[in-house]
């Protein structure tokens, strides 16, 4: 378990299935954390399991899922994960989702990012990680350039979301930058 100020990482248990259900049929959701791409959501329940015992077996060298915890009274809150992780080049991509409604924008997300950048970077010999969003999601935006995440490029009008064209928005955090506060 890795503590911050307003949640915790966990280890991914079966039994969070469910509330990754909700959050991949909720419209929100998908429509913030993947631009809604209908590869994410709306699922089946059946779905949902195949993927989870999948996610159940990762191997930490190389990915992981996380449950997102409120601190306060350790109620599931969302997920954070990295994957493609290359231990040749030093590089990972990383995500952070807040599936309960009422934690967005309150810094739990934030809070999130900062334990798993803080675990990788302080775990595993990486140089950089990168992550990305689309250009509508401004709060991603906010909460990863506040963090200290730089923009380092655009995929233009590469994102559809409900008919409107967007960018796919890159970012990258170097392990120096972390090591000085980002």
């Amino acid at each position: 378990m890795i503590e911050g100020k307003l949640v915790r990482l966990r280890t991914l248990r079966s039994d969070d299935a469910e509330h990754h259900l909700r959050w991949r049929n909720d419209p929100q959701v998908v429509r913030w954390a993947a631009a809604g791409d209908p590869c994410f959501g709306p699922v089946t329940a059946e779905a949902v399991g195949l993927g989870f015992d999948t996610m159940l077996r990762l191997v930490p060298r190389e990915s992981a899922v996380f449950t997102v915890e409120n601190l306060e009274d350790g109620r599931v809150i969302g997920m954070a994960d990295y994957r493609d992780m290359d231990p040749y080049a030093g590089v990972a991509t990383l995500g952070v989702t807040i599936g309960e409604r009422e934690f967005r924008g309150r810094g739990h997300g934030r809070d999130a990012l900062r334990l798993l950048v803080d675990h990788l970077f302080g775990a595993y010999p990486l140089s950089r990680l990168e992550l990305d969003t689309w250009s509508g999601n401004e709060r991603a935006v906010r909460a990863f350039t506040g963090f200290g995440f730089r923009e380092e490029g655009r995929r233009r009008s590469a994102v559809m979301v409900e008919g409107e064209r967007y960018d796919r928005v890159l970012f990258g955090m170097l392990r120096e930058e972390w090591a000085n506060g980002a």
